[in-house]
This record gives structure tokens, sequence and C-alpha cells, in this order.
């Protein structure tokens, strides 16, 4: 592959986006423009198969291989026709097309995409005779075209299945979070490993897990497939040296308290299971990761130094018609709060935009988060030594006398 920039676009969930733009500069690209939901970068292919390794936060880096003004499909055609494939990638891959749009004056994406795979397939046909298989579940090479009011946009997909799949989950908790979702709230949260952490709504373990592998400064897809290496020119030599690199630098001496519990203990199981399929185990053996089963409304502080929390409770979208329960569990999980973790930090992410309410406490700040469809807050809440308790029981003795 040559060292000539490309240009890349990683598509990114909202709010992530700064994030992405510091891993770009720890990774050493310089040519980054940030937009709402993603992020334009210039970069070498070596550069893009070390992003695709290393972010935690991106959903899928793309090559971006044409653009041109269309009105019509039979534009279409012809701008991913003119296109020179056998650069990218050979007739006997199979590929999949998927085409997204907004604003575009075409009235069917199912023909729009109909006619990308027939120019592609049409591109072989006259150059050797052969036409690639479409394989719409598992295709070595994914094919993305974007239209906008006025351009046909054409992407090579880099990552293959989406960045979030680390390549260890097994066992899932109800509604899990996805991980690049988990990594973003920690990095919204501005955690590092030597702040004690906790999660007392720890579900299948996601948010702590990526905690771990952060503390321990292990590659994101250190374990999975991608994309790239169905590509013609793939640099085989120097992605097992990238992959050797990262492998050197894990660190398992990192000083680290990272706990979290939930009420069941089958989920507990799973989350501990999660961390031992993520490769966590051994942090797990020395307690530097820990998983435990308790009620949110009984949890106490794994540090005497106060730290971080940060959680993912039910919300009452997910639970309805069990909302108003879920209400009167977070005042009793505030209050706990309340009494037991003075001078820690707490943030939680719910839909339920009536969680400060619930829980009788005010918000220092609140930042808007998707959680795949759904609108989402993530609250932060600074637990005061004794002033959120002392306030309420004044109030409380005032009115008796």
């Amino acid at each position: 592959m040559n060292t000539l920039l490309k240009p890349f676009y990683a598509v990114i969930p909202l709010s992530l986006e700064e994030l992405f733009a510091e891993e770009l500069k720890k990774l050493g690209i310089e040519k980054f423009r940030v937009q709402k939901g993603g992020c334009w970068f210039g970069a070498e292919m070596n550069q893009m198969m070390k992003v695709n390794l290393w972010t935690r936060y991106a959903s899928r880096i793309l090559l971006k291989l044409s653009e041109s003004p269309y009105r019509s499909e039979d534009d279409i055609y012809r701008q991913v026709k003119a296109i020179k494939w056998e650069q990218y990638f050979k007739s006997r891959n199979s590929i999949k097309v998927e085409v997204s749009a907004r604003h575009s004056p075409l009235r069917s994406l199912n023909f729009a995409t109909l006619r990308v795979k027939d120019a592609v397939c049409d591109y072989f046909t006259d150059q050797d005779g052969e036409r690639p298989d479409v394989d719409k579940h598992n295709p070595d090479i994914q094919i993305y075209v974007h239209l906008n009011e006025k351009s046909c946009i054409v992407y090579l997909d880099t990552s293959g299945e989406s960045l979030f799949k680390r390549g260890w989950r097994e066992a899932k908790g109800e509604a899990p979070l996805k991980e690049n979702l988990a990594a973003g709230l920690l990095g919204l949260a501005g955690w590092e490993p030597s702040i004690a952490l906790q999660d007392p709504f720890c579900g299948s373990g996601t948010i702590l897990i990526e905690a771990a592998t952060i503390a321990a400064n292990i590659a994101p897809g250190i374990n999975r497939r991608f994309g790239f290496e169905k590509f013609v020119g793939f640099d085989s030599n120097a992605w097992q040296q990238m992959k050797k690199e990262a492998r050197m630098a894990v660190n398992w001496d990192a000083d680290v308290n990272i706990s979290g519990s939930d009420i069941s203990t089958l989920i507990v199981d799973r989350a501990g299971k999660n961390a031992e399929l993520a490769g966590l185990g051994r942090w797990l053996s020395e307690g530097k990761l820990r998983f435990s089963a308790c009620d949110a409304r009984e949890v106490l502080p794994s540090s005497e130094t106060p730290g971080l929390i940060v959680a993912n409770p039910p919300y009452g979208e997910q639970s309805n018609p069990k909302s108003a329960s879920v209400a009167s569990m977070m005042k009793d999980v505030a209050d706990n709060l309340k009494h037991h973790f003075a001078g820690w930090t707490v943030w939680m992410l719910t839909s339920d935009r009536m969680l400060p309410r619930q829980m009788r406490l005010s918000e220092s700040r609140k930042i808007v988060f998707f959680n795949g469809p759904l609108e989402c807050r993530f609250f932060r809440f600074n637990m005061t030594a004794g002033s959120n308790r002392r306030k309420e029981d004044t109030k409380t003795q005032d009115s008796v006398n």
C-alpha cells in the first residue's frame, strides 16, 4: 500500500466526536475535521489500520472513493462503474452494498442500491468476465453509498463489523450498552485509572470491562478481524507487527480499583464471564476488577478515598408499566448515595429527564447522549459531604417545630 494520505470518514456516536479527535492526535494524525456524528481525516493505509485497532469511540472507519453530483439512479450507476475497483478487491470477494440518504431527490433507496450492485458487478464482468457474489450476512467487502441533496459519496468500509464489537462479548444482560458508548461515558466523565470506579447497576459489565481495558492499555481491536484484511495490497507484515506492539504495550501492573454490582446473581455471573472473555481474568483473580450481587439501594463505597460512579440505571421507558417503581427505587438509591458516598462524583445515563427530580438531586452537568435510538441525558451529581442529607433533615425538623 502506498504512503499517500487518503480521505477517511469515521462514524462516531453523537457527543463523542472530540474524544475521537483526541485519539487521532495520540496516533499522530494531524489532518482531521470534526463534524456532528463523524470526523474526516487524512491518513496512510497503515495509519488507518492503527486507528481501527486503537479507537475506543468510533463505530466505523470508511475510505472515501468517489464523490459526484447526481440527479438519477443512472448517474449513480455511471459514477460507481467509473471507480477502478480492482485496486481495492477482486471479483472472487463477496460484497454487500448499503445506501443511506438525507434529502435525496430519489424515490427508492432499494432501486439505488440495486444500481450500485449492478455497477460493481458489471465493472468486474467487463474486466475479467467474473462478477462478485453478493453476501448480505458475512461479506468480504462492504460498500457504503451516501446520498445527500446534490452529491453521491461512495465509501469502502475498512472496519468490517461495527467497531463496538471488541470480539469478546458472549453473555449479554438486558439492553446491553455498546462498548464504544461505554468508553464514551468514561471519557465524558473524565475517569482516569487512578480514580476508584464503581457501577451499582453493572448489568453485563460493559462499562467496567471497558474501564479495565483502558487501564491495562489493551487495544480494543486486538481480538477481532477487520474489513481491510480483505483489501488488495493489505500489508499483513505491518499488521502483525502492529498487533505485536499492541500486545507488548499491555500493562497488568496498573494500580486500579474497579468494582460493580447488580441485584441479580445471574447477571453478576454474566459480567464476570464477559470479563474473562475480554482477557481480564488476571485482574479478577487479583481483585482489581470485582463484581458482586448487591441491591443498588444498599451498595457501599469500594474505596475510602472518594471516587467516581458511572452507571446506566433502568429507564422508565425500558420497564413500563414499572416506571413508578423505577422512580421510587432511584430515590432510595439517591438516599444511599447521600449517606455513604460523600465526596464522590456520580454520573447517570438515562432517557428519563425526570431522573434528578426522582433522586431529589440537582445535576451539576448534563450531556445529550444517544443510546441506540434513545435520546438520553448523562447527568453528573456531586455528592458534597453531608450537605444533601443535612438540608433535608433541617427542612424536616423545621416543619416539625
